[in-house]
């Protein structure tokens, strides 16, 4: 598991080095159309280049609130969701982390959760009231260990920051191309003849990457986090020993058809499925999906615990309506309380045994 932390943290610079370089190639190439010449690519690729550190920068500190604010959470306490904050406190221990993250609550009926912050030691994690009012305890264990695998193999700096440089790249991408468009063309035309067609060349690179900047810088995003729920499923599972737990938690969140209000296709990768709900599930991820498959990863939880899909019912907990429904009458068997081997159900019980007859004496020595 070390080992992986240590691959994930690896992955997620060199990821960044590709979406940081993506960056730069915009810059430059957009840099030569709009001011004309190396000096101006160099020029604008160093604008660049320091809005996408101190972007970072901010990113990094200050990622995981922005992401709490748009996402509509409020910090809650023990004396708040006690059962919340016990399954917290209790995969924190299993993880092996250094300090609880902090819990948050998003008021929304959807059963949903996510993880964010830079590390460990600044971490939180967020449910929605519809999940908590939607799954038992092992369920919300399940989802519990699954956000707290993401805080214990650094997922979440890497979603942070990638989040936040894939978001420039779209920004200045959408700006050049809108500007192009919109009179930009017409004023680039002027100048020499050599000037005007190296213009005119540049012009045609940076409206080309300024298109397949985005997409390409996107597609890696959702690669990586689609690979990352699944080892996020497979830590979790080892937290909890309960692969049912988290399968039957998934199978619940799939079957609840209402989209998260505050989730947006900017933090729809965060979360443990996806919130917005606004396609039916797939056999197969395509390349702009930002999670697998959920019957696939429930498919991969019910192997692990060599069971089949009667498993996802079959020991589920009473929901809203069973609950509400009147008790049964008083003689009448109870649910669950079962009767011995061999043993009628129902009728008289049986007669008693003849007693025994009286052993006899020992003979004296």
């Amino acid at each position: 598991m070390y080992e992986q932390i240590n691959r994930n943290r690896r992955a997620s610079w060199l990821l960044m080095g590709f979406v940081v370089t993506l960056l730069a190639a915009l810059g430059f190439a957009i840099g030569t159309a709009l001011i004309g010449g190396t000096s101006g690519g160099i020029g604008l690729l160093g604008v660049f280049g320091i809005v996408a550190i101190v972007w970072s920068v901010i990113g990094y500190y200050s990622g995981d609130k922005m992401v709490l604010a748009v996402s509509g959470a409020h910090r809650v306490t023990h004396e708040d969701e006690p059962q919340l904050f016990n399954v917290v406190e209790e995969m924190t221990i299993a993880a092996g982390l250094p300090q609880v993250p902090a819990v948050f609550v998003i008021e929304d009926p959807a059963p949903n959760a996510f993880a964010t912050g830079r590390d460990p030691q600044h971490a939180s994690i967020a449910v929605t009231r519809g999940l908590m009012t939607a799954l038992d305890r092992e369920e919300l264990q399940g989802v519990v260990a699954h956000e707290m695998s993401h805080v214990r193999n650094y997922d979440i700096r890497f979603a942070t920051l990638v989040g936040i440089l894939v978001g420039m790249i779209a920004l200045i991408a959408d700006f050049f191309l809108r500007w192009s468009f919109f009179g930009g063309m017409g004023r680039r035309r002027g100048g020499t003849d050599a000037g005007g067609n190296a213009g005119a060349i540049f012009l045609i690179v940076a409206i080309v990457l300024a298109i397949v900047a985005p997409l390409a810088a996107y597609s890696v995003q959702f690669a990586i986090s689609r690979r990352r729920e699944y080892l996020a499923d497979a830590t979790g599972v080892e937290l909890t020993r309960n692969p049912l737990g988290l399968a039957r938690a998934l199978y619940v969140i799939a079957a609840d058809p209402q989209p998260l209000r505050h989730a947006n296709r900017a933090t729809a990768h965060l979360y443990i499925a996806n919130p917005l709900k606004n396609k039916k599930d797939k056999a197969a991820s395509s390349v702009f999906d930002t999670h697998p498959p959920i019957q696939k990863r429930i498919d991969v939880l019910l192997a692990m615990a060599h069971a089949g899909p009667e498993a996802l019912t079959a020991a589920a907990p009473p929901r809203a309506a069973e609950a509400a429904a009147p008790p049964p009458p008083l003689g009448s068997p109870q649910p669950g309380a079962g009767t011995p081997p061999n043993a009628a159900p129902y009728g008289p019980p049986p007669p008693p045994a003849a007693p025994r007859p009286p052993a006899a004496p020992a003979p004296p020595a």
